[in-house]
């Protein structure tokens, strides 16, 4: 655990690279989001099945959870700022070899690539939680969600918006990209303080399976995307034949829910935490989402349906960073890039079984992936409400 005074000295320290950092998981979630609209073109002018467009998601989710740990562990080791530059540049050529590919044994080993130097949102979690003090520590993660939601606005839209051009010029914009952000962190990003002095513990992964505040995060983070996953899922299908909505008109709702959860996140958090807490702040976000699930089905109308869906981006926008921010204050700092790849990993998993079960589900009976995500979340709520310990009962200041 970091003393006060580690804590305290550390809050000026190299935040004025943090923007990099962001950047870095905004390229990320765009080589991620980009592929939404253009893999199921892919695979089908390959002539490739759904059954093989499910494996190439799952491919990606499965090095994400191999490595996300691993990326941590290396970056405890030699430094974040190496490993960053690293996989900033394997994301690059993920993203071009995925332009480039003319058969689905390209896509796949695009996919594996994307999968593995993806994973390194575990190391720039850790370096924001290196140089933020433990008293703005969720407001620097709702930034880290609010990346995410940019990221996941940006890369849909290069998608739908470039594609028409080729099927491989989103991939190569997003390449380039990526290119730009390596050569602006090779030049700017410098190395935590924190981390100069470098230790090659491994106590992140010993902290995951022994402290029961992480044990229960990565559970309830666990649960949460799969949740998440079950309309990521089945969203598309359900607008298409409740309502005959195409790709674009599903792109246009998912952009709004996307920009309702970043602009919360990049301003609504800092007073929701001197207010509530983290603790309630991840509680009541949750149960925001456990009901707002449920309701998408009974919604008859698209007018009607944006209310839940509304509540269901604004519940997911304040639960997000508070999970990640107590996560981050447990153990000690010369581990917390395996232990952070570690609740990242959790995620991963999610989005390797939670697609799978949300497709089977809606086969079956089509309201019900949105009802299951309901009771995966009033169960993460239930979790969650049993935290205690250091990070997890801080009390929202008076």
């Amino acid at each position: 655990m970091n003393s006060p005074a580690e804590d305290s000295a550390s809050t000026p320290r190299n935040r004025s690279t943090l923007p990099i950092v962001f950047s870095v998981i905004i390229i990320d979630l765009i080589g991620f989001g980009i592929v939404i609209p253009i893999l199921p073109a892919y695979t089908k002018d390959l002539g490739a099945s759904a059954g093989i467009l499910g494996l190439l998601l799952a491919t990606h989710a499965a090095l994400q959870f191999l490595f996300s740990p691993v990326w941590g562990r290396l970056s405890d080791r030699f430094g974040r700022r190496p490993i960053m530059l690293f996989t900033i540049a394997g994301t690059g050529l993920a993203l071009l070899m995925l332009g480039l590919a003319e058969s689905i044994a390209g896509l796949f080993v695009a996919r594996l690539l994307s999968g593995l130097f993806s994973a390194n949102i575990s190391v720039a979690t850790a370096y924001v939680a290196d140089v933020t003090a433990e008293s703005e520590r969720t407001r620097w993660m709702a930034m880290v969600g609010a990346s995410f939601g940019i990221g996941f606005i940006l890369g849909p839209a290069m998608g739908g918006l470039l594609h028409p051009y080729g099927p491989g010029v989103p991939a190569f914009a997003a390449a380039g990209l990526a290119a730009a952000n390596f050569l602006w962190a090779a030049f700017s990003l410098t190395e935590p303080k924190r981390h100069e002095a470098r230790t090659a513990k491994r106590a992140g992964l010993r902290v995951a399976l022994g402290d029961p505040v992480v044990a229960r995060l990565c559970a309830t983070n666990l649960i949460f995307t799969i949740g998440v996953a079950q309309l990521e899922s089945t969203f598309f299908y359900w607008m298409s034949d409740q309502f005959g909505y195409g790709v674009r008109e599903v792109a246009y709702i998912l952009v709004a829910m996307a920009v309702v959860m970043a602009s919360i996140q990049g301003g609504a958090t800092r007073p929701l935490v001197k207010h509530l807490g983290e603790k309630r702040m991840l509680v009541g976000g949750l149960l925001l989402m456990a009901l707002a699930f449920p309701a998408i089905p009974a919604a008859h109308s698209v007018g009607l349906l944006m209310i839940p869906l509304a509540f269901s981006a604004v519940g997911r926008a304040i639960a997000q960073p508070p999970m990640t921010s107590m996560v981050s204050m447990r153990g000690d700092a010369s581990a917390r890039g395996e232990l952070m790849g570690v609740f990242q990993s959790s995620a991963a998993l999610a989005r390797i079984f939670g697609p799978l079960v949300a497709g089977v589900l809606y086969d079956t009976w089509a309201p019900s992936p949105f009802l299951l995500a309901g009771i995966l979340f009033a169960v993460g709520a239930l979790l969650s409400r049993g935290l205690a310990g250091p990070g997890a009962d801080r009390q929202p200041a008076p």
